[in-house]
């Protein structure tokens, strides 16, 4: 019943969403791109095909994180500045610190951060530091639309997004909760060049493997204004190719190793375990009383307000509840894990 109650509440809070991201005409500030790219010769063009040369861009600056393939001449061919970057010193994550180089390469008042997977619209900067200035934020993070090109793929992806929505806020949500209970989406993040420059930069969250999760609770509670916001009209992200990679790729940071507790990590796994995956899983073996109904109900109401997150929605996305249990063994997956493999490196 606790583990009910609890879900149940963090859920609600969808009920009052900010308004999304949308395009904006007004004059801004200088904004600086920031592409951290370690290997992404194979990703990186539909990106900077969009974001070099966009409204309100003055620069673009891929910082190659000794990548081994061709990634720095993917950057030169398609306008973008290459910040050649430099042996990763120890107590560092590899994405934290080729950041702080792009940050402090950086000449724009505003810093607009994109993973190579991401694919803006040409207007996505612009939009964002609007919004960001418009509401006096110093960080801004949003959500993106999903690109899940397999049927496996749009079946799992779903599963392991909606363990987040057990534990925190949704992109938007007026009511964000504690601190601690704060999110954020490192593929997209848009801030105050002098405000992350004063607080130390990316070195405050540079041995965390979820770094923006780690960097938005930092600000938050250092003070600053900081808001997690949908952008899923102007930002597609093709994270992975295969439900395979989504289980491992995002597993390793799912259960938000380093930033919450590991006793908070156990109990939010408890939760999900109870009031997403078992209630199912009790209906199917025709066991379920009428809190479990009440919460399959609620977990089949979920899939309506996350379908905006998604570019495909067949089938197999509106199946997506019976991928729960493998969402669920990935998120204990991650809570016992001690270490992780990332890009060839071990954290």
């Amino acid at each position: 019943m606790v583990a009910a109650v609890t879900a149940l509440s963090r859920l609600a809070r969808a009920a009052r969403r900010r308004p999304p991201i949308r395009t904006a005409r007004s004059e801004q500030p200088s904004i600086s791109v920031v592409v951290p790219a370690r290997d992404e010769a194979a990703r990186l063009g539909p990106l900077l095909e969009a974001i070099v040369g966009a409204p309100g861009v003055g620069e673009v600056l891929v910082v190659d994180d000794e990548s081994t393939d061709g990634t720095a001449d993917v950057a030169r061919r398609a306008g973008g500045i290459v910040v050649p970057g430099r042996p990763m010193p120890s107590g560092w994550v590899g994405k934290s610190w080729a950041l702080h180089q792009g940050l402090n390469a950086a000449c724009g008042d505003w810093v607009v951060a994109l993973d190579a997977d991401t694919r803006p619209d040409p207007c996505l900067p612009v939009a964002l530091v609007a919004r960001a200035r418009a509401d006096d934020l110093d960080l801004l993070t949003v959500a993106a639309r999903f690109e899940c090109p397999t049927a496996p793929l749009q079946w799992l992806h779903p599963a392991l997004l909606t363990t987040l929505l057990y534990r925190a806020a949704p992109p938007g949500a007026v009511a964000a909760g504690a601190v601690h209970r704060r999110m954020g989406n490192g593929q997209c993040l848009a801030f105050r060049r002098s405000v992350l420059v004063d607080a130390g930069g990316f070195a405050t969250v540079g041995h965390h493997t979820v770094e923006d999760v780690a960097l938005v609770r930092g600000l938050a509670t250092a003070g600053f204004a900081v808001a997690f916001l949908d952008a899923s009209s102007l930002l597609r992200v093709r994270m992975y190719e295969s439900a395979r990679e989504a289980w491992s790729g995002w597993g390793r940071s799912l259960s938000l190793p380093g930033v919450d507790l590991w006793l908070r990590r156990a109990v939010d796994g408890t939760v999900v375990a109870i009031a997403q995956v078992a209630p199912m899983l009790r209906v199917v073996a025709r066991r379920a009383d009428a809190l479990d109904v009440v919460l399959v109900a609620v977990r089949l109401g979920t899939l309506a307000g996350t379908s905006t997150a998604y570019e495909r929605r067949g089938p197999a996305y509106w199946l997506s509840p019976l991928a729960d249990p493998l969402a669920l063994l990935a998120l204990v997956r991650g809570v016992l894990a001690r270490n992780q493999r990332w890009r060839g490196r071990h954290y």
